[in-house]
């Protein structure tokens, strides 16, 4: 957003705030991200700030980490779609923070970085299957009605299981809400990550 603030509004819990179960929560995550980077290890450093934000409300971080591994890792979705989706719903809640952590993920599940670009310019850009525009224009239906059309629905049904069209509004929601809390709080983009796209 043009009137998001330059600095984090809500500081990231640091690691000497952590309580023992906080810690060993966010440590956690090391691996998880990794795997979404498409990296053979952790990374060192810190945890992702969005995740070191949502520490704050400790109730809510454990629970909250169970249900977005569960979504990331064990999905029905394949990991091209599930990213598809993820970037769109990044861009149309103008989250640099998610835009910027789901480009990494997005090259590692097969997106090239003109198809990553090609993401912020929506479902009618030239270039895109039948396939992907679906999934991009679900992304865009569910953020503006809340609600998918007859039509998109329809050719979605034909090609995905019962499972992954429960899990394709998950998506869109899961990365709807990351990118209020990012957008709300002011969680900082890490140094070297790619900017949110402007729109045309």
């Amino acid at each position: 957003m043009s009137d998001s603030p330059d600095r984090a509004r809500l500081v990231p819990l640091t690691p000497r705030e952590w309580s023992e179960r906080t810690g060993q929560a966010l440590e956690g995550t090391r691996e998880r991200v990794a795997r979404l980077e498409g990296r053979s290890a952790a990374p060192a450093g810190k945890p992702l700030a969005i995740l070191a934000t949502i520490a704050r409300h400790p109730a809510l971080l454990e629970p909250f980490l169970g249900w977005s591994a569960a979504l990331a890792l064990q999905g029905e979705l394949s990991r091209r779609d599930s990213e598809i989706l993820a970037l769109r719903a990044a861009w149309n809640c103008r989250s640099a923070f998610e835009w910027g952590h789901h480009v990494l993920y997005a090259r590692a599940a097969g997106l090239s970085d003109e198809e990553i670009e090609r993401v912020a310019r929506g479902p009618a850009a030239p270039g895109w299957s039948v396939e992907d525009a679906d999934l991009l224009r679900a992304a865009d239906e569910l953020h503006v009605a809340k609600d998918l059309s007859a039509g998109t629905w329809a050719r979605l049904r034909s090609r995905f299981t019962d499972a992954q069209l429960v899990e394709i509004p998950f998506v869109v929601g899961q990365y709807t809400m990351l990118s209020m809390v990012a957008n709300a709080t002011g969680v900082p983009l890490e140094d070297g990550l790619s900017p949110l796209p402007e729109p045309d």
